[in-house]
């Protein structure tokens, strides 16, 4: 699939975007260390974390092609307390097919952008190693290299890492 410019959107996502959602996310959950989730995401249970996002007054957005959702992003709360409130955590998952075209750039941009204009201040992502990729996109957008923590997780028969990288959204 080849992406056009001129075809792609960026919107909210809402409950009904969750079956594609799946689709591109239990890829990652299936056969890679990406995710740390072992076990296919349902639909339902997608939804619901969708409503979540939305009800907690954060973004969640979809990339799209025509009518299709191509890739996704969105932020959570980064701890529980009051004083992280102004701080998230980001994520963002596309289209197998679609890596390295642009797509991830352009629809993290925009996460960060929703993400400025609710005020917020920090946004954190954690980031399974390897993965040179998603590095390299969160370094082009700013983002620094924080926290590693060393074989804190275990899938696929190993032990993995976990980097943090850290953006200050406004000035601090």
């Amino acid at each position: 699939m080849a992406w056009h410019p001129t075809m792609t959107t960026i919107r909210p996502a809402c409950p009904l975007d969750a079956a594609r959602i799946c689709a591109i996310y239990n890829h990652y959950v299936d056969g890679t260390t990406i995710s740390f989730e072992e076990a296919p995401v349902s639909a339902a249970d997608m939804a619901a974390r969708i409503a979540d996002v939305i009800d907690g007054g954060l973004p969640w957005l979809v990339l799209t092609d025509g009518d299709a959702i191509i890739g996704y992003a969105y932020a959570t709360k980064w701890r529980a307390r009051p004083a992280y409130r102004h701080a998230v955590e980001s994520t963002i998952y596309l289209d197998a097919a679609l890596a390295g075209q642009g797509h991830g750039m352009r629809l993290y941009a925009s996460l960060l952008d929703a993400l400025r204009t609710r005020g917020l201040h920090t946004v954190i992502a954690g980031i399974a190693q390897p993965n040179a990729r998603s590095v390299r996109l969160h370094e082009r957008l700013g983002f620094a290299k924080v926290a590693h923590f060393s074989e804190v997780g275990f899938k696929l028969g190993m032990w993995l890492d976990v980097g943090y990288w850290q953006m200050r959204l406004t000035p601090g």
